[in-house]
């Protein structure tokens, strides 16, 4: 995990025509995203390629991923699962998915264009020819120390995309190792069903908890709701 200072992001969605900033403390970030060989470790498994991220990984299932890391480690778990329904406990300590905002501003690492780096050397894209995503750290790092917060896998987050058009669709973010540079940028959100794994798709563990018990780190439930009411 790599310790991420706070501060201020500012976020966009221009198909919503949407600009928002969100201030930001401290949290932890995993410096690579979660892999095969971790993911089976947690689940009693064999890994077929160790150090590639885990793809494939539902959201649902990377929120039960994160709490059976959490007690593995004998941390409180930040998810109270009902179903489908989930609820983030804020001040748990233990690992979790990362707010969008803070996906974005730990991707950034201070840089203010689409990418922190020359794309060939920090990602992996559809320039590269790939079929399936690489070994993690395999380009190099931004200045938080993270790798592949662009490129090779879709990286899920807490938040809901567009609760009033899209349900509770869940955000992605990063880009793949099969999108054009276009789609690799530091500002791309899109979404996904939250209960269906993508073989582009995976996940990084956050940790940090916060004061309040329905917002944190950019996200409320309580905007949640209105954007979802705003709707009907």
């Amino acid at each position: 995990m790599a310790r991420i200072p706070g501060g201020a992001v500012r976020l966009h969605d221009p198909r919503l025509s949407l600009r928002w900033q969100a201030q930001l403390e401290p949290f932890e970030l995993g410096v690579f995203a979660v892999t095969q060989e971790q993911l089976a470790e947690l689940l009693g498994e064999t890994a077929a390629n160790p150090r590639r991220p885990a793809t494939g990984v539902s959201w649902l299932r990377a929120v039960r991923t994160c709490n059976a890391a959490s007690e593995w480690e004998g941390l409180e778990p930040a998810y109270t699962l009902d179903g489908e329904d989930v609820t983030w406990h804020v001040d748990a300590d233990g690992y979790r998915l990362p707010t969008e905002a803070e996906w974005e501003h730990a991707c950034r690492a201070g840089s203010t264009g689409a990418h922190y780096g020359p794309l060939g050397e920090i990602a992996w894209t559809s320039a590269d020819g790939l079929t399936a995503p690489k070994d993690v750290g395999g380009r190099l790092p931004n200045l938080h120390g993270l790798f592949d917060t662009l490129g090779n896998t879709w990286e899920w987050c807490w938040d809901l995309l567009d609760p009033a058009r899209r349900g509770d669709d869940r955000v992605l973010r990063g880009g793949g190792f099969a999108d054009d540079v276009q789609s690799v940028r530091a500002s791309t959100r899109r979404g996904a069903r939250p209960r269906v794994g993508q073989h582009d798709v995976g996940f990084r563990f956050a940790r940090g908890g916060f004061d309040g018990a329905d917002a944190a780190q950019g996200w409320s439930a309580a905007v949640d709701a209105e954007r979802a009411s705003a709707g009907r």
